[in-house]
């Protein structure tokens, strides 16, 4: 018994081992990649002609516009203002020559989806990022406040990604062998965040969601992330004040697709990769606690000046 019981021990001990070395192993790759790009220039141009962004009037959506139509690609860009759209159409092909084309859609509605089809007919699409999202409340409040934006939460975070995957996007590329999907999540979605229960519950559908399609349909040479930042400086977000953490969305877009071959799951970014680490040792019982959430509640007021 006493045999048995140490070789029990020892096993457990060198599983500890090889699972600490498998994540030295991956942060390391973080940390190489942090200082060195690794991407040929022509990597993404390389999937094809078009990339197609939604939610790209504004913030993290028009950072990743802006980037990819430098990297060479021409853009689809999708989103509800049409006077956005407009302005950050005539930015891009001014900055950069590439071809802009626009597309006026209300991803909080479900009706949208045979007209975009329409207009992305015989484009070549090679990269397709699904960034349009929805945060009912940017302080934490309570499920029952928030409970009139419940379909709108759905439709946007939830039924857009679905939606723009499978109907008019993944088709190509499944047919293409080639093309890179790039899904935006949260890292509010890798466990139960309190006072964000339906942003942070939309956000793990796309995290499962993107995975799993990951693991079917990475042998037909298509390359599906799911990205899982926290806090990036947006119209959303009521540009909160940057600093070491807090990143511009044009730093993290230009971070993010220096990671787009590391793996299925990444926050995109050097130091939310270590926040995330940190956020891990934390028991969950201390950031389920009212003391963090008003911490938190107040550290959002004082970087927003919301009141």
């Amino acid at each position: 018994m006493g045999v048995a019981l140490e070789q029990f021990f020892i096993f457990v001990g060198l599983l500890v081992c090889l699972v600490c070395l498998v994540k030295s192993v991956r942060f390391s790759r973080y940390i190489f990649r942090h200082f060195w790009k690794v991407l040929p220039k022509s990597f993404l141009k390389s999937m094809g002609q078009w990339a197609v962004i939604t939610g790209a009037g504004d913030g993290i959506g028009k950072a990743y516009s802006f980037e990819l139509a430098r990297q060479g690609l021409n853009v689809v860009l999708i989103s509800r203002t049409l006077k956005k759209l407009q302005a950050t159409a005539a930015e891009i092909e001014c900055a950069t020559g590439s071809s802009v084309k626009i597309i006026q859609a209300d991803f909080t509605k479900d009706n949208i989806y045979e007209y975009i089809g329409e207009k992305l007919k015989g484009l070549e699409i090679g990269i397709l990022i699904n960034n349009v999202g929805m945060l009912p409340n940017l302080l934490p409040s309570h499920f029952l406040d928030t409970a009139d934006d419940i379909q709108s939460v759905i439709h946007c975070n939830i039924t857009s990604v679905v939606k723009v995957c499978s109907q008019y996007i993944f088709t190509s590329l499944f047919f293409r062998q080639k093309g890179l999907i790039l899904n935006i999540s949260s890292g509010v979605a890798l466990f139960p965040w309190p006072l964000y229960s339906m942003y942070s519950a939309s956000k793990a559908f796309v995290c499962t969601f993107s995975k799993a399609l990951q693991a079917e349909y990475k042998r037909k040479g298509i390359i599906i992330q799911v990205l899982t930042p926290y806090a990036i400086s947006t119209p959303m977000t009521r540009y909160l004040n940057t600093n070491m953490i807090t990143k511009t969305a044009d730093e993290f877009v230009k971070e993010s697709l220096n990671y787009v071959t590391i793996g299925d799951e990444t926050c995109g970014c050097f130091t939310h990769e270590i926040l995330r680490i940190f956020l891990s040792l934390i028991p969950s019982w201390v950031l389920y606690s009212s003391t963090f959430q008003k911490k938190y509640k107040d550290y959002l007021k004082q970087n927003t000046g919301t009141i």
